[in-house]
């Protein structure tokens, strides 16, 4: 993910060049510092102060925006990993924040609980993933950070907050989705659940269909969420239901075909022939788009949820009304027919219920998502141009952690909580010791 050299925070070293994960977004940090102690990472975020210099926290570089790039101290939170401490009685978890999720999962599994919910991909850290907004699909339960039932932050001047809806709940309003702007995160206490079982059903759909069903399939299915082809009137569904097991999952070589063949492997040559000759996409989309096939399998919740994703691409996702996503969809499919376009990755539809968080994409409102992507290394920007202008038609609310052009004075318009947030991030970072040029666009000067 990263180029850049690590140090230690008392005994950092030249860096060269970090990147993200779809290779879009570079800094060059003057340091890079992985702290071992929260100690640690205060005397840091301290000496940085001093030396005038930002701060900046970077997990796996999963965002495709410019949320964690800084010219000043690059902090690596790996260090700061694992589980602190599980309360059975209060149903929580505690974890550090540089906790990568897949290892979150599978240690949850052995004490035999999960979260209640989580996005597709499980590399990013706990607190990348939270601070970003990451979420997967859900009629009744929310985001990631939605879950967050506590958490530390390390605040401008070096002090540590505990934060929870008793303790600086005003902190704890907004620092479950800071996108970096208030602190950084040092740990994070998730309400969990004993484990459970999901049957999965996954089955290829007409767009018109699964259009005119869509408010019966999201009333119907704890978890559902749809993927739509460019170019054809073909889309995968998948919904997402609790059962009582027992584990029946896909055999070792359907989930193969499935999850590697076809996801992974196949997708990455279509790309890969879709970006050298691009007039080739329409009729590679109706072929690959008829690939995947029916199949039902039952599996503890994140080997249902998440899937392994090693085709890189570029991605801008925007959180809509419920209400008005399907019109926002049929738009996009007669922006991208009577274009010129050609789009080689698929269209991914999800929900979220309404929540608290002030800049979470689902604040006060019933929620839908589109996802727009291209492969890593295909010029995006017409396409997602087009896509943007349909979206925030739509009053739409852009992913933080996902290529978008809206500024503050838009996003003040369709977050009503926009100036709450950003009175708290005056208050505890009046120096911007966490500011970097996508905050100043985001949140203002």
């Amino acid at each position: 993910m990263a180029t850049a050299t690590a140090g230690t925070a008392g005994n950092s070293r030249p860096t060269t060049t970090w990147h993200n994960w779809a290779g879009n977004v570079t800094a060059t940090p003057v340091r890079v510092v992985t702290p071992a102690s929260v100690g640690e990472l205060q005397e840091t975020v301290r000496r940085a102060a001093e030396e005038g210099l930002r701060v900046k926290a970077v997990g796996t570089g999963h965002s495709f925006t410019a949320a964690a790039a800084t010219d000043g101290v690059l902090v690596r939170p790996q260090a700061l990993a694992g589980i602190r401490a599980v309360d059975r009685a209060a149903g929580t978890v505690t974890v550090e924040a540089g906790t990568v999720l897949k290892d979150l999962n599978r240690a949850l599994a052995r004490e035999g609980l999960s979260l209640t919910n989580m996005g597709d991909i499980m590399e990013q850290t706990v607190s990348g993933a939270t601070s970003t907004g990451t979420h997967g699909t859900g009629r009744d339960s929310a985001s990631i950070a939605a879950q967050i039932r506590g958490l530390e932050l390390v605040t401008a001047d070096g002090r540590l907050l505990t934060c929870s809806e008793k303790e600086n709940p005003e902190v704890f309003a907004a620092a479950r989705i800071g996108i970096g702007a208030l602190g950084i995160v040092t740990a994070i206490t998730f309400a969990v659940e004993p484990l459970f079982f999901l049957t999965a059903r996954e089955e290829p759909m007409g767009f018109d269909r699964v259009t005119a069903e869509f408010e019966e399939h999201f009333a119907e299915n704890e978890h559902f969420e749809f993927y739509w082809f460019p170019h054809t009137g073909n889309c995968n569904t998948k919904r997402n239901n609790r059962s009582q097991g027992p584990a029946a999952p896909p055999g070792p070589v359907s989930a193969w075909v499935e999850d590697e063949l076809l996801s992974n492997g196949l997708f990455q040559v279509v790309n890969s022939v879709g970006r050298a000759a691009p007039a080739t996409i329409p009729s590679i989309a109706r072929v690959a788009s008829r690939a995947l096939s029916a199949r039902t399998y039952t599996d503890i919740p994140y080997k249902v949820f998440t899937s392994p994703r090693r085709v890189r691409f570029v991605e801008m996702e925007y959180a809509l009304p419920r209400e008005q996503v399907v019109e926002a969809l049929r738009e996009l499919r007669a922006m991208v027919d009577r274009s010129r376009l050609r789009i080689s990755f698929p269209v991914e539809v999800r929900t979220a219920p309404a929540d608290d968080i002030a800049l979470s994409t689902a604040s006060g409102r019933e929620t839908a998502y589109i996802a727009v992507h291209m492969y890593k290394g295909t010029p995006y920007q017409a396409y997602f141009t087009a896509a943007e202008r349909i979206f925030t038609a739509h009053g739409g609310r852009p992913h933080w952690g996902k290529v978008h052009t809206r500024d503050a004075e838009y996003l003040a318009q369709v977050y009503p909580r926009f100036g709450e947030f950003t009175a708290l991030r005056d208050q505890l970072d009046p120096d911007r010791v966490f500011g970097n040029d996508y905050l100043r666009r985001v949140l203002g000067a």
